[in-house]
């Protein structure tokens, strides 16, 4: 990243008591004490006079409360522009029905900055049933309601209400996984570049570090907003396309609003061209509105200085004191005492947006920049002990796939271990593992978990997987290790682009075998999905043989949410995979969805008739009697009432049933159900489903 590119416009004072937040690496306050408010950026007009600041630079208006850690993208974007000498306020969840509620900081010098904030705000707000949800961990106390229905938009259009003249930029996961225009599930249509509806500038999609700075410098230098087209990893609105070179046009947006083959056309073409090195311009037309929507080729991978430099900032990390009547802000809790190591992901499940907004290739952070970070927390005054994970969307993952693909990126068509592992593979845990015991040995620390996931078929593939495997065992897991096999049919597992069941059944004997000769009890606990494209009746009744056979008996499912940006809702809305343009089966009815997911729950009594209708309606009656394989019994004779399940529940080896996991927020997999909280993303571009 480039340094400080220009004069600060701070005073005398500021610049004493702030120096240190000038320069990347430098140490924050508050660690082991009480975090005043002066520790955070200016949320009031009174802030910023302690500052002695006229105006800022960049307000960054977000849908979360403001928590300034390095799992909230808000904290990165703005910690980032602080270290490069701009001026950044803080609007968080503004009233969106009250124009006045963004004004609160005045006019900005130079942008806003607009992000619906960690999580996409309506899977924040709805259930895959489009139910309300009654908790929103990114606001203070839990309390739901203190953000809008598709925040970007509505924030967009609030803040141009108020400075019609003022450069607005859009970031987070909402608006990097809504770059270009795309199904919405839950209006059940398409709809356009959340760039036109929100009526912003500029978008940068992605992670966002090297792009804001870019585009600050360019704002900066006086270039108007609507000449900064030249940023990788930005998307901008044009009216003529005379100076856009080497693009590849996608279908208009007509053409995929009357036709939804166009638009998996489209997505197919946005999904390899996702690469830095090798993806090319994208340029979908507005025809009736003679406008086309623009986007540059991905930012390259930060380097690991690029990424301890973030990550070294001096974030209070916490949520600002204003909280503290509300009881805080409880996403903190889940990542307060977690470390991001890694980002990207080359797994590439079908059902994850993390290609589309981190990236296929694996960035680290050094040892040296963890270690510092796990001493930061245990100086915390709350820290138990307890490091509750280290890792990112896969903890296991980091370093690229393979060496060319810092040169070269990532195969245009091809996966690194779907359907098959690449022969070019790297796969070496002995640096993820020696991490690991760096940061148990540190004083204090009595226990490092992981939790936010390993892929177990990329374990298996190294030549010490054993000993890998043993050493999690010993070390870094607590009574369950959950994993994420999703399935057991070989026709949905292609879909998703994940392994064989029989590839998770050996890593499963594996972990029980060394379980058992370290003497533990600690069990292996799947993550499954159901009703996801591929899956009918008859695969669903699969998976629930093998809930039966394993013992398993989950309190709750993962039913499969078509959230923006995945392939998998690719194929729920236009019936085929945009990879092949081959036809998919996909239960889109809510009935049948129901069927699938009792399947899997049909221990539940409630679910009796449910489980007997998916039974009779997949072929399967054989599966309804007194039988050890039959899954329910038959209704008793002239009663009318449920024989009910032909097994006792009971939770998978003896282990706690699984509990849902966010399938649209981290991708760091640490817990806290629909809502958890995620160490790696959100801000101007962050967060990403995991998997």
């Amino acid at each position: 990243m480039s340094g400080l590119s220009r004069e600060c416009y701070h005073t005398e004072a500021e610049s004493e008591s702030a120096g240190d937040a000038l320069e990347w690496g430098s140490q924050g306050t508050g660690e082991g004490e009480d975090v005043a408010a002066a520790s955070f950026l200016p949320i009031s007009k009174r802030d910023m006079e302690e500052r002695g600041w006229d105006c800022c630079d960049f307000v960054y208006v977000c849908g979360d409360a403001y928590v300034d850690h390095p799992s909230f993208g808000m904290a990165i974007i703005t910690r980032v522009l602080e270290a490069h000498g701009y001026r950044v306020g803080v609007i968080a969840q503004p009233d969106w029905r009250d124009v006045e509620s963004v004004k609160t900081l005045g006019r900005p010098r130079l942008a806003f900055l607009v992000s619906a904030g960690n999580m996409d705000s309506m899977v924040n707000h709805y259930t895959v049933a489009k139910k309300h949800r009654s908790r929103d961990y990114y606001s203070p106390g839990g309390k739901m309601g203190l953000r809008p229905d598709n925040a970007t938009v509505v924030y967009g259009n609030l803040v141009r209400r108020a400075f019609r003249d003022v450069p607005i930029v859009l970031g987070g996961v909402e608006a990097s996984l809504r770059r270009l225009a795309r199904y919405d599930y839950w209006a059940n249509k398409m709809k356009r570049s959340v760039l036109l509806d929100s009526q912003a500038d500029l978008l940068l999609y992605g992670m966002g570090e090297r792009s804001i700075v870019e585009v600050a410098d360019a704002l900066d230098a006086g270039i108007p907003v609507r000449q900064v087209t030249y940023v990788a990893g930005t998307v901008y609105r044009t009216g003529d396309l005379g100076s856009v070179y080497d693009a590849e046009v996608l279908p208009s947006w007509e053409d995929m609003a009357r036709d939804k083959l166009e638009y998996a056309r489209s997505f197919k073409a946005q999904y390899a061209n996702l690469d830095p090195f090798s993806g090319r311009r994208l340029v979908e037309p507005y025809e009736r509105d003679g406008v086309y929507v623009v986007q540059n080729p991905a930012q390259e991978p930060l380097s690991t200085e690029e990424m301890d430099a973030t990550y070294d900032l001096p974030y209070a990390r916490t949520y600002h004191p204003v909280y503290e009547k509300s009881g805080g802000v409880p996403a903190i809790d889940e990542v307060r005492f977690s470390i991001t190591s890694n980002r990207g992901c080359f797994g590439e499940c079908a059902f994850c947006s993390l290609s589309f907004h981190q990236g296929r290739i694996i960035q680290s952070r050094s040892h040296e920049s963890i270690l510092a970070e796990a001493e930061r927390i245990t100086r915390d005054p709350g820290f138990k002990g307890y490091i509750h994970d280290v890792g990112g969307p896969t903890a296991d993952f980091r370093k690229p796939a393979c060496p060319r693909q810092m040169e070269r990126g990532a195969c245009r068509g091809k996966r690194c271990l779907s359907p098959k592992p690449c022969r070019s593979l790297q796969v070496d845990h002995s640096d993820y593992l020696g991490l690991l015991r760096e940061i148990r040995a540190l004083p204090g620390v009595k226990k490092v978990f992981v939790r936010s996931g390993i892929r177990f078929d990329y374990a298996l593939l190294d030549k010490h997987a054993d000993g890998y495997i043993r050493e999690l065992a010993e070390h870094h897991v607590s009574g369950q290790l959950r994993l994420a096999p999703e399935h057991v049919s070989k026709a949905v597992l292609d879909v998703m682009g994940k392994p064989g069941n029989e590839v998770y059944r050996d890593f499963v004997e594996r972990f029980d075998r060394a379980n058992r000769e370290l003497g533990k009890k600690q069990f292996v606990v799947p993550y499954l999905m159901s009703s996801h494209p591929g899956s009918t009746l008859r695969e669903a009744v699969e998976l629930a043989e093998f809930c039966r056979d394993m013992g398993f008996s989950p309190e709750q499912v993962q039913d499969f949410y078509p959230t923006p940006s995945t392939i998998s809702t690719c194929i729920y809305y236009t019936g085929v995979d945009p990879r092949t343009m081959e036809p998919v089966y996909c239960a889109t009815v809510p009935h049948e969805k129901a069927l699938q997911r009792a399947l899997i729950q049909y221990r539940n009594p409630k679910n009796r008739d449910l489980v007997e209708e998916a039974l009779v309606r997949a072929g399967r009656t054989d599966l309804i009697g007194y039988g050890p394989k039959c899954l329910i019994r038959p209704k008793k004779e002239g009663s009318g009432k449920p024989g009910g399940s032909s097994h006792k529940g009971r939770a998978a080896k003896g282990g706690s049933p699984a509990k849902p996991r966010g399938r649209f927020s981290n991708q760091g997999g640490k817990g806290m159900g629909p809502n958890k909280a995620s160490g790696h993303k959100g801000g101007m571009g962050r967060q990403g489903s995991k998997r």
